[in-house]
This record gives C-alpha cells, sequence and structure tokens, in this order.
C-alpha cells in the first residue's frame, strides 16, 4: 500500500527555527518516499510502513534532540501499490 503523508513541524523556543527544520528535511531524505517541500509543510509519499517509520523517527529525533515543537501529520487513506518516483540511495 502507498501512503502520502502532510507533515508539519514547528519548533517552539528555537533560536534557529530553520536550522531544525532543515535538520528534519535531511532525515526525510534518508527515506526510500517521494518528498514535496512546500512553505508551510512537506508531503511524503510511499510505502506506509515507510512513511510510519519516517513519522516516528523524526518525532523521537526531536524528542531526544531536546526539541520543544508541534508536529502536525495528517494522513491521506492508501491506496495500492503503483510505481513510485524514488530517487536512488
Amino acid at each position: 500500500m502507498i501512503t502520502t503523508a502532510q507533515l508539519t513541524y514547528i519548533p517552539l523556543k528555537s533560536a534557529d527555527p530553520r536550522e531544525s527544520v532543515d535538520f528534519l528535511l535531511e532525515l526525510v531524505a534518508q527515506h526510500e518516499v517521494e518528498v514535496d517541500v512546500n512553505y508551510l509543510s512537506t508531503s511524503v509519499r510511499g510505502e506506509t510502513e515507510v512513511v510510519f517509520e519516517l513519522i516516528s523517527d523524526m518525532y523521537e529525533t526531536m524528542t531526544i534532540e531536546g526539541e520543544e515543537f508541534r508536529f502536525h501529520v495528517e494522513l491521506l487513506s492508501p491506496v495500492a501499490d503503483e510505481s513510485l518516483d524514488i530517487p536512488n540511495k
């Protein structure tokens, strides 16, 4: 199954919020998902298990970093497997 998630990460009380966002975008790039970065959110599309692993990794990473944040996740209903346009790793 293929899942699409829209992720919005909002760093709170951060001296340089852009640095936290860039750090998470690097984490996203390590997963085999299609990525669409927008001004206020990032959409990812991939195998359901990979998308959920990514969401968990992002949450755990920022928790370990001691960040205060809001993390909004919006999920679309899954669709049957189809060809993904994921860059080669």
